[in-house]
């Protein structure tokens, strides 16, 4: 395969490689209108999207790490390699893998996948920093078929490895063969994940809104829509306006329904205590909504602050006076969002960024609101890391078809289905985290993370904000409200900080 790049675009021609997937989806289950019985024993709802990290990638051994630590076993699909031989299936299956650059065409030439193409197999990361890899349009759609990457055919799931040596050649990466794509972690290193997914509850099915990059997909994330955008507002003149959809917090806000936004201050040129609420506002994704910019204005106390001194979310935690529901923004301008590492001169350390999010879930539990609270854990996009499950055609949110591509684009220079808003992006992890959560349970049902939205309208009885967050599961089906299960919390384990960090060799 000989691949060229046109302004960003990735256009790829080559034999197709096929990629086993096992599809037993389960049904979306049907949901009456209003709060079912006993959602309404929750008068917390929190959540917290991390950065860039596939399902494989973060969960895909946890089947192994049940088998070790004693956990019944179910059906789970992660990596096939640890699966049982017997049992719920999936089982098991050797080591997926993606065709990687032929050697004969070392840097500075471009990555070319042809019959000299070695297999590169998913292997175990030792490094806990990694370069980056990503998660963009036009790479989420080679990352599909890297010979059919508008979705004409069933998706091949082959061009990881590709799309990642691509883009670091072309940034000047140790790995520019893109074997990193393909590495996973474990439970040695993702120790307290493993513990809370495990204790808790998690899914083999969840996807993120759209194939393409956080802006985006964190759009979706507050307002079920992006409103045609692929690339972050103010790429070019397709996405140069401020969204106009209504969020989740305006829904809110107009029900009379108690909400904040809360971000971590480190290192975003915000001073305080009192930090400014214009100021946090540029920390907060929220910024890309007409509505969010009159946030500072009309309501100021609605932002607030996490993970430093004096914060208000230990404040409202300690005070008792924790909003009804709460987004956390990832902690990015501190180096703790698990982004990988984009700039070889700083590494990002993925353990760092567990333990801070383990310090949050921790404080909740411990406090007085744990017994009403769901707080819910994902990541905005799968960073381009190997997925094995393919998306899922969904709900289009609102009619509206991208149109901020770019010259070049893949969707320009032909069409397809996964060229519009009617598929989802690939699987991220998810773990959800309450007293009332079912114990080690793993949800099959086909989600996106809009379905963190209609929980929310499910529980306080507010409308669908476009038809994508309509189409969603409600999440009930995460929770046995009668028998409360984990009233008082598990201890988990302290996260593991001590994984080795270097950039230029794998594993």
């Amino acid at each position: 395969m000989v691949c060229k790049r046109s302004m960003g675009c990735l256009v790829c021609l080559s034999a197709v490689f096929s990629v086993g997937t096992w599809a037993a989806d389960s049904a979306t289950p049907s949901s009456a209108p209003g709060s079912p019985s006993g959602l309404n024993k929750v008068n917390h709802i929190i959540f917290l999207v991390q950065e860039n990290r596939s399902f494989d990638h973060y969960f895909g051994e946890l089947r192994r790490y049940w088998a070790d630590n004693g956990y019944p076993d179910q059906s789970f699909d992660g990596l096939p390699q640890f699966n049982p031989t017997s049992g719920p299936p999936p089982l098991y299956g050797p080591p997926p893998t993606n065709p990687g650059c032929d050697p004969a065409y070392p840097p500075p030439k471009l990555c070319t996948i042809d019959s000299k193409s070695p297999k590169i197999a998913s292997f175990r990361l030792i490094t806990q920093c990694t370069e980056n890899t990503s998660p963009s349009w036009n790479e989420s759609h080679n990352d599909w078929d890297i010979h059919d990457p508008t979705g004409k055919l069933r998706a091949k799931l082959n061009g990881f490895v590709f799309t990642a040596a691509y883009d670091a050649r072309a940034v000047g990466y140790h790995d520019f063969d893109g074997v990193r794509s393909m590495g996973y972690y474990d439970g040695d290193v993702l120790n307290y994940y493993y513990f809370m997914a495990s204790n808790f509850a998690t899914s083999d099915r969840w996807f993120t809104p759209a194939m393409t990059r956080t802006h985006p997909n964190r759009e979706y994330l507050i307002a079920a829509t992006s409103q045609g955008d692929v690339y972050p507002i103010g790429t070019d003149h397709g996405d140069a306006q401020l969204l106009t959809a209504t969020t989740i917090f305006q829904e809110l806000q107009g029900a009379r329904i108690n909400w904040k936004i809360y971000v971590n201050p480190t290192n975003t040129g915000c001073t305080g205590p009192p930090y400014d609420p214009a100021c946090l506002l540029k920390t907060s994704y929220v910024k890309y909504f007409k509505w969010g910019q009159t946030i500072p204005t009309n309501y100021p106390k609605h932002i607030g602050t996490i993970g430093s001194a004096e914060d208000d979310f230990e404040n409202d935690l300690k005070n008792g006076t924790l909003p009804q529901v709460i987004q956390i923004e990832p902690a990015s301008d501190a180096g703790l969002d698990e982004h990988p590492t984009t700039n070889d001169s700083a590494a990002s350390r993925v353990q760092a960024g567990a333990s801070y999010v383990s310090s949050i879930i921790n404080a909740v539990m411990a406090s007085s609101s744990w017994k009403d609270t769901i707080f819910i854990l994902t990541y905005d996009e799968p960073g381009g890391l190997y997925d094995r499950q393919s998306p899922r055609p969904t709900a289009t949110p609102d009619g509206i078809k991208p149109k901020d591509f770019l010259p070049g684009d893949i969707c320009t220079t032909g069409s397809g289905p996964t060229c519009d808003f009617v598929y989802t992006g690939y699987r991220t992890p998810l773990i959800v985290i309450s007293p009332y959560t079912k114990k080690n349970y793993v949800s099959h049902t086909v989600a996106d993370s809009t379905a963190i939205l209609k929980l929310i309208e499910t529980r306080f009885n507010l409308p669908a904000l476009t038809k994508r967050d309509a189409a969603q599961i409600d999440m009930t089906e995460f929770f046995d409200f009668a028998n409360p299960q984990w009233l008082i919390p598990p201890t988990p384990p302290v996260q593991n900080t001590t994984a080795p960090c270097y950039l230029d060799h794998l594993p």
